[in-house]
């Protein structure tokens, strides 16, 4: 018997030992426990990774309608800027109309006090003539040549 054959037994010992005390089925549920744990956590990823992915569908809907309503607004925004500018420029309009009108009164009304003066004036003038003519006691041929003499001088005050 040499070294040999009682390494032999020796191994042959260890593998019964090992064999009796069940290591291949224990190393074997550890690897099936491990394998399973695997599996699990393979599972939970994936239904996360799909969880992930449906919440990211979601917020890029809600991102669409976002920025939908956010044109939606731009657009109201824009359209209401135009009425506002649209009134603005009609209530100016309005405005310069009533100022013109204002101001054409006012012309029309400084028209009538200047001919009115005019007219006053020239009656002042008329009865002055008149009362240098019965003044004076003129003939009748003095008397058209006073009275033609006023009524130019009257022309030439109303322009």
């Amino acid at each position: 018997m040499d070294a040999t054959f009682f390494a032999l037994v020796g191994l042959i010992l260890f593998f019964a030992l090992i064999f009796y005390l069940k290591v291949p089925a224990t190393v074997g549920k550890s690897l099936d426990g491990r394998a399973a744990r695997i599996q699990r956590e393979l599972d939970e990823a994936r239904s996360l990774r799909e969880e992930a992915q449906k919440l990211l569908a979601e917020y890029q809907r809600k991102r669409e309608e976002a920025e939908a309503e956010a044109e939606g607004i731009v657009a109201q925004a824009k359209r209401d800027a135009a009425l506002i500018a649209e009134e603005a420029r009609v209530k100016t309009e309005e405005f310069v109309k009533r100022r013109e009108a204002l101001a054409e009164q006012k012309i029309a009304q400084a028209e009538a006090d200047a001919i009115g003066e005019v007219k006053s004036q020239a009656v002042a003038i008329a009865i002055a003539a008149s009362a240098e003519l019965l003044g004076k006691g003129v003939d009748a041929k003095a008397s058209a040549d006073l009275f033609k003499a006023s009524l130019n001088e009257i022309k030439a005050r109303m322009n």
